[in-house]
């Protein structure tokens, strides 16, 4: 099969010709058909913290079918639609039982989507519902990242919200935050290259964060906003949302940012905000957002601005460590 490798930090991925993999036990096989370019993977290939290992196939966002079944796996066959969750756990801890395998202590991670085929586990495998193909699988898991972070929050009706950051993470929480009953939304970026995206997935307005910025947000909103998304993952942005939000609101950290970030304790204790982190998004999301974009609700697919192949995509990938106009870039390993 044909795969991206990573091989180190200042070299972009290179593709190669790997052996097909086999399932073991608990495991499937699956043929890649979409596969999204993460942010995560620009942080993990650039140097800035964590990184992965040489010989490595990034790529966790995936349509894929099953081709093979390991040992122990009777809840999928050959020919079924599914999108991995990124972690699998051991399916027997109180964090798997309870659908969030990302706290398992045992996990084991999901990747290997830039190849024409992957092992995952099968436990983590959600098939797709009728009526959504493989190729707009692709956007499930950033969409539940989303929704976990939306979620996290506890949007109540009419509820004033801010969403820093118009990436996919950003439209991925307006588009939930309206969807679960918002009020009135703000989507904040530097640029406004995405505004009409952001627009689409239900924001009402959208503003560039410049110098009278929170003037501005609180024109729009009737006053300061009761939740702050920051999706843009910037160092400086965790202190700017707790400036922002409004006395008892709550800020949710989507953005993941490998840089120190400070901010006045004070600040955010005189106002007694909520600050959250959010990452370990749940397989019953999955679920969920898998139904909603085959019940019809096809806005988060304004996202995509481009699918490339893999000989393409050493040089898309490098493109996307600059501010440009794609938003979300999918691979098609088989073009």
């Amino acid at each position: 099969m044909r795969a991206a490798v990573f091989n180190q930090v200042g070299q972009p991925l290179e593709i190669r010709e790997l052996p097909d993999p086999t399932p073991g036990p608990g495991q499937v096989v699956l043929r890649v058909e979409r596969c999204g370019i993460c942010g995560t993977d620009l942080h993990y290939t650039d140097g800035s913290g964590a990184t992965y290992e040489a010989g490595f196939v990034p790529g966790h966002e995936s349509g894929a079918e099953v081709v093979a079944v390991g040992a122990g796996v009777d809840f999928l066959k050959v020919g079924d639609h599914v999108v991995p969750h990124p972690v699998s756990g051991c399916g027997a801890c109180a964090e798997c039982l309870s659908g969030s395998p990302f706290w398992c202590s045992q996990l084991t991670f999901n990747m290997g989507g830039f190849g024409q085929y992957k092992t995952s586990g099968a436990r983590a495998c959600i098939k797709l519902p009728e009526g959504l193909s493989l190729a707009d699988a692709a956007i499930v898991e950033p969409l539940t990242c989303g929704l976990h972070g939306v979620a996290l929050a506890g949007v109540r009706p009419g509820a004033t919200v801010l969403v820093i950051g118009a990436g996919p993470i950003g439209l991925a929480a307006i588009y939930w935050a309206r969807r679960l009953g918002a009020g009135r939304i703000v989507a904040a970026a530097r640029s406004t290259r995405h505004a009409e995206k952001a627009m689409t997935m239900g924001a009402d307005a959208f503003l560039a964060m410049d110098d009278d910025f929170a003037v501005r947000l609180q024109e729009q909103l009737g006053g300061a906003p009761e939740l702050v998304f920051e999706c843009a993952g910037a160092q400086g942005l965790v202190a700017r949302s707790v400036e922002l939000v409004r006395p008892r609101g709550t800020v949710v950290v989507l953005g993941m940012c490998f840089h120190a970030e400070t901010f006045v304790p004070a600040t955010a204790a005189l106002k007694e905000v909520t600050v959250r982190f959010a990452v370990g998004t749940l397989l019953e999301e999955f679920r969920t957002v898998a139904d909603t974009l085959a019940a019809g609700h096809l806005e988060p697919l304004a996202m995509v601005t481009d699918t490339v192949s893999l000989d393409q995509l050493p040089t898309a990938f490098e493109s996307l460590r600059q501010p440009g106009h794609q938003c979300k870039v999918l691979v098609d390993p088989w073009r």
